[in-house]
C-alpha cells in the first residue's frame, strides 16, 4: 500500500518506466493502477510480445485510459530523448542482469547497463524530468 505522501507526489503526473515489461514494471503498474491518480503511465521496452501480455493483462483495469506503451530501447538516445516527452518521473528499471550471461556478453551489458543508463540520464535533463529513480544493476556489476 502506497503512503499517502507518495501518491499525492504522483498524483495527476506521468511516469515513465523504462524496462516496464519486468516483473517489477508489472508490479508497479498494478500498484499505480489501482493506487494512483497519475496523468500517464508509459511502459518503455524493446520486447514486444511482454508489452502485447500487460496491453490484455491492465487495460481492462484501466479506467482512466492513462496507460501507454512504447517500443525502444535505452541504448538508442534519440529514441530516449523523444520517449520522456512531458514525462515528470522515470524509473530506470530496464538492465541485464544475469552474470553467467554477461561473461560470454559484456559489451552488450555495458550497452545497456551502462550506455544506457547514461541515455536516460541525458535525455532526462533535456526533457527537464524532474527525478530519476535509478534501481540498482549491482548484479551485472559483479
Amino acid at each position: 500500500m502506497l503512503s499517502l505522501k507518495i501518491k499525492n507526489d504522483f498524483k495527476n503526473k506521468s511516469v515513465l518506466i523504462t524496462g516496464g515489461t519486468g516483473s517489477l514494471g508489472n508490479e508497479l503498474v498494478r500498484i499505480f493502477l489501482s493506487e494512483c491518480s497519475l496523468k500517464r503511465l508509459v511502459i518503455l521496452s524493446r520486447d514486444e510480445l511482454k508489452q502485447s501480455e500487460m496491453i490484455k493483462l491492465y487495460t481492462p483495469k484501466d479506467k482512466k485510459k492513462i496507460l501507454r506503451f512504447f517500443l525502444g530501447d535505452v541504448r538508442e538516445a534519440s529514441r530516449m530523448k523523444l520517449a520522456l516527452r512531458d514525462i515528470d518521473y522515470v524509473i530506470h528499471a530496464a538492465a541485464l542482469k544475469h552474470v553467467d550471461v554477461a561473461e560470454y556478453n559484456p559489451l552488450e551489458f555495458i550497452k545497456t547497463n551502462i550506455d544506457g543508463a547514461k541515455n536516460v540520464i541525458e535525455a532526462a535533463l533535456f526533457c527537464n524530468v524532474k527525478k530519476v529513480i535509478a534501481l540498482s544493476t549491482d548484479k551485472a556489476a559483479n
